[in-house]
């Protein structure tokens, strides 16, 4: 279940340097602090996660770390479990659980204590069990931690819950109620949003047999217990508590609890998981058990599969045929020990549906565990910043082949382009050259670059004289490549290269049914290649390229 994360963050040091302290600290801080309270309403009273847990820590995070930026004003208490108070009064207090954030952390808490066991943190439903004579006599949901409702009556119907213990005994349990999985694994399948079926199934006044018969219960605490960790596993097994001696294991370092962190991440279990929970088996005695994290216990959580950015600036991508792709740059986010500070919002069509704007919260997570990828907004900033949106009108396959205004993106596209090794493959060309040359002023056209010379180089501030040899020396190698290279550096459209035998006059002589005839070209891409050669401004390039003495033209 989701911890108790807000008595967590108080107790943290103050870390929040002033170059943390966005001006979203100010203007955006109530408005985080909102969308936080009806996830908890939402997630404690519903049974509903609108949100993963990972952005759910992470807003909770960048809350406290917002309201220490500003801390003048006086924030309002901040109660998770409030919506979710039930009437009944827990025998025992539920505890919530304190989450470190890392293995530095985690091997911090260890060195101070012994006789450690280690569990999975199991993805359900917290509940109390009060046993009376060995018999099921009471269900409570975990409600705010001191006051539930009562689950009695469905809980009866659940096989998974022993309705009858072999000793006549009167017993608090406290456990996890979770929707049985077959073979689950977590990093590959992720929670499967089965603990808001458990608790949707819960809340219901009536449990069909069959619902019943697929939810599952792990226990993990006996309050009043005097036993040792071990005694109290046999005993609850032999009661028919199997899932808990089965999955918790004694540790004595970081690297033991990182292993089972690691194997239960990655193999299948019964259950979905969200990490592992450190047990110590000494605690305080039940009675003085509140409704916050205990000293006993922590949870370490799987590692984080999405991100929660905070977006700084949006910026537009042309590329070299025209197309517009959104850039996002993001406040520096970490991710499966990557940073990342930019993401595609792939294209301008799927961003206009967003409407992403500075200041917005989004969801990043990595596409085979390399690429950043953009899932969704989390949270919008209600300042809604204009931005200087370039016109899809204007940007296609055959414009800005000049340095004409707002052509900048597009022609550096195509200069990388011809310069790479899909098109006149030249060494030490890469953009960032290309953008000197043109910041420079000694590029204003596509072709302008031919006719470059030692004396032009020798005024580039910072440009010494190996950077000026070796691009002379690739200005000079370009002029030697042969003609299917130069139409592959133009940017023709790509078709077979038996297409586009023959000479540039060959080409510009066909026309849209003359490429139809070609194997393999239908009407689009024919129409695509009789515009390209027929365009007036390709014309002049060629004309350029015949003048300078350039193969095929």
């Amino acid at each position: 279940m989701r911890l108790l994360v807000a008595l967590f963050i108080v107790a943290l040091p103050f870390r929040v340097a002033a170059e943390t302290c966005p001006q979203e600290a100010r203007q955006q801080a109530d408005a985080l602090a909102e969308q936080v309270r009806r996830w908890d309403d939402s997630y404690h009273r519903l049974g509903q996660s609108p949100v993963s847990d990972e952005l759910y820590d992470q807003a909770r995070q960048r809350l406290a770390d917002w309201r220490q930026c500003f801390p003048a004003p006086a924030a309002a208490d901040d109660q998770p479990l409030a919506s979710s108070r039930g009437t009944l009064r827990h025998p025992v207090a539920h505890t919530g659980l304190e989450k470190l954030l890392d293995d530095q952390a985690v091997g911090a808490w260890l060195a101070t204590r012994q006789d450690v066991w280690v569990q999975p943190k199991v993805d359900g439903v917290a509940v109390t069990l009060v046993y009376r004579k060995g018999r099921l006599r009471q269900v409570i949901s975990r409600g705010d931690g001191v006051l539930g409702q009562d689950w009695s009556t469905s809980a009866g119907k659940i096989p998974g819950v022993v309705q009858q213990l072999p000793d006549p005994i009167d017993l608090v349990l406290q456990g996890e109620l979770y929707w049985r999985l077959d073979d689950h694994v977590q990093s590959a399948q992720g929670g499967l949003n089965a603990r808001s079926k458990v608790a949707g199934l819960m809340n219901r006044r009536q449990l069909s047999d069959a619902d019943a018969a697929g939810i599952g219960l792990f226990v993990w605490a006996w309050p009043d217990s005097t036993a040792t960790f071990s005694e109290r596993l046999a005993t609850l097994a032999r009661w028919g508590f199997t899932d808990s001696q089965r999955y918790s294991h004694p540790i004595q370092s970081l690297e033991e609890a990182a292993h089972w962190r690691t194997y239960w991440y990655h193999h299948p279990l019964p259950f979905a998981s969200d990490g592992v929970v450190l047990h110590q088996a000494l605690r305080a005695p039940a009675e003085r058990w509140q409704a916050s994290a205990p000293y006993w216990a922590v949870a370490w959580k799987y590692p984080a599969t999405r991100a929660l950015a905070l977006v700084r600036k949006v910026r537009f991508k042309i590329g070299r045929t025209g197309r517009i792709t959104p850039i996002l740059e993001l406040e520096p986010v970490r991710l499966d020990d990557r940073q990342i500070s930019r993401v595609s919002a792939g294209s301008l069509k799927r961003w206009q549906t967003l409407d992403i704007r500075p200041g917005d919260q989004v969801s990043i997570t990595l596409a085979g565990q390399v690429i950043p990828r953009l899932d969704q907004v989390v949270l919008r900033n209600p300042t809604r910043v204009e931005l200087p949106v370039p016109d899809p009108r204007n940007f296609h396959a055959l414009s800005c082949w000049q340095l004409d205004p707002g052509c900048e993106e597009q022609l550096l596209a195509r200069l990388t382009w011809l310069s790479s090794n899909q098109g006149l493959a030249l060494p030490h060309m890469g953009r960032e050259t290309w953008n000197v040359l043109i910041q420079a002023g000694l590029i204003a056209g596509f072709l302008d670059w031919l006719t470059l010379d030692a004396a032009q180089l020798a005024n580039i501030d910072g440009f010494g004289e190996q950077s000026r040899a070796r691009v002379l020396d690739s200005l000079h190698r370009a002029r030697q490549r042969p003609f299917a290279h130069w139409l592959k550096a133009l940017g023709v459209p790509p078709v077979a290269r038996n297409n586009l035998k023959g000479d540039w006059h060959t080409l510009v002589a066909r026309d849209t049914q003359a490429w139809m005839a070609e194997d393999g070209i239908g009407p689009g891409r024919a129409a695509q290649l009789s515009a390209f050669f027929h365009d007036p401004q390709v014309k002049a390039l060629a004309e350029t390229l015949r003048m300078a003495g350039i193969d095929g033209f």
